[in-house]
């Protein structure tokens, strides 16, 4: 994987540019774009182009939490319990993730955009 971001530091800053920009306005989303650009633009595989999204939101929310924690827009207690179920679901699912083929986790993911989509644009 590193020959890739030794051949297109710009194109990899850009794409961590517009992913950490849809990060800050919306909360989240930032996720979805880096994982397209990771596969897309860098040629990940999609386990790979999963797996490594994750420690790339993973600075996202470190600036985000420093962002709204400054301005005192967090619920922590609120955080602290959907947090306890997500470390769960995200030892579980990064379980999974390395047994689905690329093509599976495709279908997965793009079901998740459609709903979220049809979500937003519906209310």
């Amino acid at each position: 994987m590193k020959q890739h971001l030794q051949h297109k530091p710009f194109v990899s800053a850009v794409g961590g540019l517009i992913a950490g920009f849809l990060n800050g306005l919306f909360g989240s989303g930032g996720g979805t774009v880096i994982v397209v650009f990771l596969e897309e633009f860098l040629g990940f595989k999609p386990q790979h182009a999963h797996a490594t999204a994750i420690l790339i939101i993973s600075c996202f929310t470190i600036v985000s939490l420093f962002f709204y924690g400054s301005r005192s827009q967090l619920n922590y207690s609120l955080a602290l319990l959907v947090s306890a179920g997500g470390v769960i679901g995200g030892w579980v699912g990064a379980k999974w993730l390395k047994k689905l083929s690329g093509n599976t986790l495709h279908k997965i993911f793009g079901g998740f955009m459609i709903v979220a989509a049809i979500r937003m644009v519906a209310v």
